[in-house]
Parts: C-alpha cells; structure tokens; sequence
C-alpha cells in the first residue's frame, strides 16, 4: 500500500502530530500519540500518531516540528511513501538535553540576557518529542527564537526523548537566523574528489582564526588576513570555497570582480566598502568568510597613471590594513592569473598564505571521476584508473563535461532502441573523442592526432623497442621503474634519412601512450617581433608541464634550432631559441601554476593502499616530467649541448629500409588494394634498392593510377605489369652516399 503525503491541516501546525488512517496505526501498533520517525527522501521527521478525522487509510499529513536540517530548507510535497518507511520509536523522559538556539536577529542575542533565553526556550520546549541532531521549529509560538537545533540527549540506549519540565536544558551556543539559513545552504554542496590535502590545508587556516581567536592572541601573533587560491580554470577553486567554509560552520558573502566596478567616479570604492560592511555585520553573527572571486579583474597590477583600478586596489588595500582582531571574519581571494595581482596584495598581513591548486593527478582524477559517476548508473565494466590514465590534462570542469558526454552518447543509443540506458565503457571512449583538455584548446601546439598503431608501421622492430622502451614501458610497468630507480628519459631524437616514418613512428607512440600531444615547427614559433619565439616556446613548455605526462614533438628540429657553432650571427633568433629549449629540458623556471596536484594524497581511514593505487602512484612518479621527441634528417646541424644525456637521452637512427622491410612495407601499402594473382611482392621488394617508405607508398599508388587509365575506370584489380611499369617511371630519393653520412652518430 502506498501512502500519499498531503500538506499537512492548518489546525495542526506546531503541534508535531502526523494524521494517519486507523488501519495503517492498528497494523503498526500505534496508540494515540505514540512517537513516529517518518523518513523520507531529504531526511526524516519525528513525529506523534493521530488518527485522520475521515479515518481513510493511503493518506498521511505531518507537521514538520522535529526534522533533520534537509527538511528545512527542502520540505517534502508530493510524495508516496510506502509504510515501511513509519518506524516507531521508544521517546523516554529525558533527563537532560544540549542545544543550540536560533534567534531572529543580532539586536535580540546581544541584548536579552542568557537567563531569559534559557526560560523561554525551556518553557517552549515542554512536551516536544525530540531526536539527536534534529531542528525543531518554533515558528509558531511568534517569539523571537525561531529554531532549535539537537546537539545531544542524555541517554546512552536511545537516541530520541520527550522534554519534560524536570529535563535539564543547556544551550552551548546561540546563532541569528540568517547565520544558520546560509550554513544550511552551504551543506547542499556537491561533494568532490581529489582536493583532501588542499581542502584540509584550507580548512585549517579558515579554523583557526574563525573558532579560536582566543588561541591566537594568548600566544602573542595576529590572526591571519587572508587566503589567495591559485589554479588553472576550471580546476575547482570555487566550489573549494564553498565547501570548506560550510564545513566549517561559517557564512559566506560572495563578491566577483565585475560587480563591484561602477562607472561613476568613486562608486566602485563605494562599494567594495559597502561589501566589506556587509562582512563585518555578518561576522556578528557568527564566523564568516569573504570570498573575492575574479580578484585579478578586482586588483590588477597598477600602472603609472591614476586609472580607476590603481585607487580600487588602494581601496581594498586600505580596507584589509583597517581590519581589527575584533573582525572575525577572513578574506579568501581566487584567481588563475596570479602574476595580474599587484604586488602589495602578496605580502604577508593581506593575503598571508597562497594555496596552489594544479591540474589533477592521476589519482586526483581517479577520485574526481568516482564522484561524479556516483549518481550515474554506471556499467560494471568501466575502469576508472583506465579512465583516469586517458585523461592527462583533464581539470575538473573537463572530467564533469566527459561524464556528461558519455551519458548523452547513453540517452542516444537506449533511444535508437539498444534498450542499453547504464553508462558503459564505450561511451566514455565515444566521448572522449569530443571532450578535449581545456588547458590545451588554446595551447600552441595542440593538434588533431589520428590514431595511429605499431602495426601500420613495416619493419623497424629495433626502433620500435626503443621508441616503447622510452615511451609506453613508464605507462605499463611503472612499479619496475620505481623499484630500479629509473625515470622516463628528457627526450628522444630520431634522425635518418628522408621519408622512412620519423613522424609516424611518433605518433604511434602518442597514441598508443595515451599522453597528451603537442607538435610544432618553425612556423608556429617565429615572430616577426624580437622576443615572440622565446616567449612562445617557454609558454609550450608551461602547457605541456600542466598536463604531464605530455609528448612534445619538434619535428624538422634543425630548421627550428640550429647549431651555435655554424650560425654567422651569434644573437640570431635560432639561437636565442636553443637557449629557451636547454633551460625548459633542464627544468629551470617552474613557475606555481604548473604544480600539479598536492606532493601527497591522504589516505582516508587509515586503509591500505590497493595495488590499483600504488600503480597509479608509481606512474605519477616517472611520468612527471614533459617528453621532448625530436625528428630531424640533418643531425650534423644540431648543437652539441642539445645532444648530451640529460637532454636528448636517447638518440635512436631510423635507417632506410632493407629488403624484408620493403616487403612488409609493400604488404602493409596494398593491404586495402585488390591485388591480382600475378602480383610478387618478393619481386618488388627485391628490385626497390634505396627507396623509402614514402616512395614504396607512392609505387602502390601509381601501380593503382595506371590500372585505372588502362582499363577506362573499370579495373576490378592490379596487376603486377603495373607495378613493373609504375617502378620503370620512378627513381628511388635515397642515394648510397646520402645514406653513408648517417653512418657516423651525431655525438
């Protein structure tokens, strides 16, 4: 049977009964008055049993006078309940109760004295069937205290009583009603992942100045000012924010950059003095925080002229040098453009302690996508730490728009009638194909990969070992590498002669590593201005440092570098370039917007760590640092201080293919073509001394062109006189005294 919730009788407000049909009571138990926990979706609800006046069964009416807090601010309608959700429960005399009272205003907790508050809460309370950590409202009784909130009962068995006029009452604390609404509010917060370090630094600095100033002025020292969070967009700073400072128990005035601007004169100083008075009212209240979002847009770095930012920041400089120990509230400030703050701002006694938020870490992300799949009906099958692993450079904003993609890729395939509605690996897979790392959809080098596999790629099984050595082993084996003491190396220079699949071997490399992907050449990084390539080439590197591990591809790297020793002018831009790349390899200049994560996560409980999380551990370990992979046929340009172990770690020669590779080259090009009976690619292969993989390629091809012009576009399949003819008209690219000079390494 199941029970419609009706509001409840305008007779029955504030008298905490809940009218019920009399067969329901009977099949319960329930005598007149007998006490009843109703739960419900957002909580549960205290309450006596009465009979409805109709005695009709499938309804009930309840007054929501003893509820959880949820039911405060989301009180229940339209509902169906089923019975199993009425429990009675036993409610004895208590002997003592603790609480904590919510009055209307300030004026009222200033200036009535403690001993009234306590009479006429008491006097309120007698007769109130109570539970441990419910509110109960007293909105009714027209006074000044509207609420109550249970801390604890004095008894050890149960833990719901009835206040009686021998129950000793004690208030440990009295708030305003507008403190408690916005504590209230602030418990609706969304949990999330992957932030325990920084959330638990942040919440001990919101602590200790808000709960225990007394602390701090008997040791001498000045509470702390305030809080500057630093981080990229969408990293989660924000919703940080808010969840700490309700965790704390304190209110929150919420304060962006642009809204405080005006266009008048002075009315921009107006306001943000209005917002800090605002602050202050509320900290009489209780504990407070003000939180200027945007504060880059609020307090740009001042200029020489007397612009209306320059006294916007001397206003609010002026307003954090005026706060008193008497304030108790604290200024947090979030911004994902420190280096736009003016410097007046950072000092300690304004914003004492700077919180830096990177780009999640693999086992950040583990944890972000665990909450945001919570809620979902989510397959079995799907691999978080798989996840996690494909979604280098993902902040929290990106990994909330991949879940949300792959529901949608969900909802289309139950609707074309699959029947299918949880979300399964696939989709993921289908919507990571849409969602790209917001880090890097502006970056430099960013660049549309197409999936490239080892298979495509004929012969070259020695290179290939070594482009998998340095690259995959670190993603599969990372507990090898840490139990050796191995890091994955600084980079990677492929050289040989033209057209024998540099670029391919990289980006087999990139994709079957899942890394994130950067390429540039020449062209991307000169600047007709002196100075632009620098800039440029050191902003690559701060991208691709965020989203670590990151490939970074510098193909044709002698048109880009060059060698110091053959330039003939020895401040040119190729070597102003040279001097930006030695020192990003060696790790020189990290700048507090490239950290990634917190240096260690916290494990919750004290559990031990599964074997799927120390692997993730270890992989964070060795794939920390950027990968520069360089392609080049002219290696005896290059500079010798580019070619030393610690830079270039691995210089790996692609030779031009021999005769089994020609053949699987051939094999791998006419694998899509219909090839005719006649065709010997052991032949071809024999008879293609000195050419490239490119130029094999190119004789399919021809091979194909040729079949289509001799039979007038009806060719059903190639035969091998077309290959022969197509060889007759080519010249291979490579010579044997092109290929003598690879012979000699570069170093």
């Amino acid at each position: 049977m199941s029970l419609r919730l009706l509001p409840v009788d305008p007779s029955d407000w504030g008298s905490q009964r809940c009218r019920l049909g009399a067969g329901l009571m009977s099949s319960l138990g329930l005598s007149l008055g007998s006490p009843l926990l109703v739960s419900v979706p957002w909580g549960s609800c205290l309450c006596t049993a009465w009979p409805r006046p109709d005695l009709a069964d499938g309804f009930l009416q309840m007054d929501l006078k003893c509820t959880t807090s949820g039911l405060v601010s989301h009180p229940p309608a339209r509902l169906h309940l089923d019975p199993g959700q009425l429990t009675p429960v036993p409610c004895p005399k208590l002997k003592g109760v603790r609480i904590t009272v919510v009055v209307q205003s300030v004026d009222f907790k200033k200036r009535t004295p403690p001993g009234l508050v306590h009479e006429l809460v008491k006097d309120t309370l007698k007769g109130v069937h109570v539970h441990e950590k419910h509110v109960i409202n007293l909105e009714s009784f027209g006074t000044e205290i509207r609420y109550v909130v249970v801390e604890s009962i004095n008894l050890d068995c149960a833990s719901a009583g009835v206040i009686t006029s021998k129950t000793s009452v004690e208030i440990v604390g009295m708030q305003t009603l507008r403190h408690f609404r916005s504590q209230l509010q602030e418990q609706q917060v969304v949990p999330m992942g992957g932030l325990e370090e920084v959330s638990a630094s942040l919440r001990e600095m919101l602590q200790l100045p808000l709960l225990y100033p007394g602390a701090l002025s008997s040791l001498g020292v000045s509470c702390p000012r305030g809080v500057l969070l630093v981080g990229p967009p969408g990293v989660g700073k924000t919703l940080l924010v808010r969840r700490v400072v309700g965790e704390v128990g304190a209110s929150l005035v919420v304060v962006r950059g642009p809204e405080v601007v005006g266009s008048r004169p002075g009315e921009s100083e107006e306001r943000l003095r209005a917002v800090f008075e605002r602050a202050r009212s509320a900290a009489e209240e209780g504990p407070c925080v003000l939180f200027l979002d945007e504060l880059d847009s609020l307090c740009p770095r001042r200029t020489g002229s007397s612009a209306p930012e320059n006294r916007l920041v001397a206003q609010l400089l002026t307003l954090m040098d005026g706060m008193e120990q008497s304030d108790r509230f604290l200024i947090v400030g979030a911004t994902n453009r420190p280096d736009s703050l003016d410097a007046a701002l950072r000092r300690p006694g304004r914003f004492d302690r700077e919180v830096i938020i990177g780009a999640p870490t693999l086992q950040q992300r583990e944890a972000i996508l665990s909450v945001l799949c919570a809620r979902m009906p989510v397959c079995p099958s799907v691999d978080m730490a798989e996840l996690a692993q494909r979604t280098t450079g993902y902040v929290g904003a990106d990994l909330s728009a991949l879940c949300r993609e792959a529901a949608m890729h969900a909802i289309r395939g139950s609707s074309k009638g699959s029947g299918e509605e949880a979300v399964g690996m696939k989709h993921f897979h289908e919507a990571l194909k849409v969602v790209s790392p917001s880090c890097l959809r502006s970056s430099l080098g960013r660049t549309e990969l197409s999936p490239t596999s080892w298979e495509q790629i004929g012969g070259l099984d020695e290179v290939k070992l070594r482009l998998r050595q340095s690259i995959e082993w670190p993603m599969m084996y990372p507990e090898a590498f840490v139990r050796l003491g191995l890091s994955r190396p600084r980079g990677v220079l492929l050289y040989g002669p033209p057209g024998c699949a540099k670029t391919t071997l990289v980006k087999a490399a990139a994709s079957s590593s899942h890394c994130a992907f950067l390429s540039v050449g020449g062209a991307d990084l000169y600047s007709p201005y002196v100075g632009d390539s620098e800039k440029a080439l050191a902003q690559l590197f701060r991208q691709a440092r965020a989203c670590a591990p990151c490939i970074l591809f510098l193909d044709e790297i002698d048109s880009l570098i060059g060698s110091r020793s053959n330039s003939q002018t020895p401040n040119s831009v190729q070597t102003r370039l040279l001097s930006v790349l030695l020192n990003e390899m060696d790790g020189i200049g990290l700048k507090t917007l490239e950290r990634r994560g917190a240096e260690k996560i916290l494990q919750a409980g004290g559990a031990e760590e599964n074997h799927t999380q120390g692997q993730l551990d270890c992989q964070e370990v060795c794939n920390k640092d950027v990968m520069v992979v360089a392609a080049t046929n002219r290696p005896d340009c290059l500079d010798n201080a580019l070619l030393r172990p610690g830079r270039l770690d691995h210089i790996i020669y692609v030779p031009p293919p021999d005769q089994q590779t020609r053949l699987c080259i051939l094999k791998m090009c006419t694998k899509s073509m219909p090839l005719g009976a006649d065709v010997r690619l052991e032949e071809l292969a024999t008879k293609t001394e000195l050419y490239s993989g490119a130029d094999l390629e190119n004789l399919c091809k021809e091979a194909a062109l040729l079949a289509l012009q001799d039979e007038n576009m009806e060719a059903s399949s190639i035969k091998h006189t077309y290959f022969l003819r197509a060889l007759s008209k080519m010249s291979p690219s490579l010579t044997a005294q092109q290929i003598q000079t690879y012979h000699k390494p570069p170093r």
